[in-house]
This record gives structure tokens, sequence and C-alpha cells, in this order.
């Protein structure tokens, strides 16, 4: 078993799909549109990876969801090395975003940052 994506419901998707593309090289599909719904997607995926982000908005939608759609604390990428944490931790700081947790070696293992995306969203920067 695996996770085949996680969904995160969005203001602004377009801003989002720029964020990821731009710090995650990820790769988008064409957007897609239920005008009955007003819902509009994109998925998000790296080359060769299964696992994908969902970015999801409908007029009037996040409003209406029971707590904003509370729950999801954060979703970690794996950048592949102390390194490159340490490096994109800080150009997305250098380019306005939130660091919310600085790097560091966690008592369960793993090195990591957070940072808030352009919704706020919670990601794991880690190794």
């Amino acid at each position: 078993m695996r996770i085949e994506h996680l969904a995160i419901w969005a203001d602004n998707i377009e801003l989002l799909r720029n964020f990821y593309m731009k710090y995650f090289d990820m790769q988008s599909n064409e957007m897609y549109t239920n005008e009955k719904k007003g819902f509009h997607s994109y998925f998000l995926s790296w080359k060769g990876e299964n696992s994908r982000i969902e970015i999801m908005s409908q007029a009037g939608k996040i409003e209406s969801l029971p707590n904003k759609m509370k729950g999801l604390a954060h979703f970690a990428i794996s950048l592949g090395s102390e390194e490159q944490v340490l490096q994109l931790t800080e150009q997305l700081r250098e380019d306005g975003y939130k660091v919310f947790s600085e790097p560091r070696h966690t008592g369960d293992g793993y090195f990591e940052s957070v940072i808030g995306d352009p919704e706020g969203n919670y990601v794991e920067l880690t190794v």
C-alpha cells in the first residue's frame, strides 16, 4: 500500500501550483474544471514518482467546511540531504515564506524544518 495523493483546499490554486512547481520541481497536469459545481483542481507530481498532491478550489467551499477542514497537521517532502533542507529553508525564508520550525535533528531521528506554503499549510522539509 501507499499514499496515492493528498488533497489541499485552497483559495488560490494558481499560487499554490506555482509554489510547488518552483520550489519542489513538481509537474502539473492541465486544470480540471467542473463548471456545474465551480470546482477546479490540479494534480502535482514528481517525474518518476507515483505520490501526488491535488490542489482544489470551489467558490464558497472552504467557508462551508467544518473547522475549515481542520485535521491535517502537515505533510513532509523528502529533499534527499541535510544540505538541501538547509538550502531550501533559507531560500524560502529569503523569498518571504514563514519558517515555523528551524532545521534541526529530532528525537525520532529526522532532520527537518517546517515552512508555510502560500496558503498557510505546514510543509515539513526532511532528508
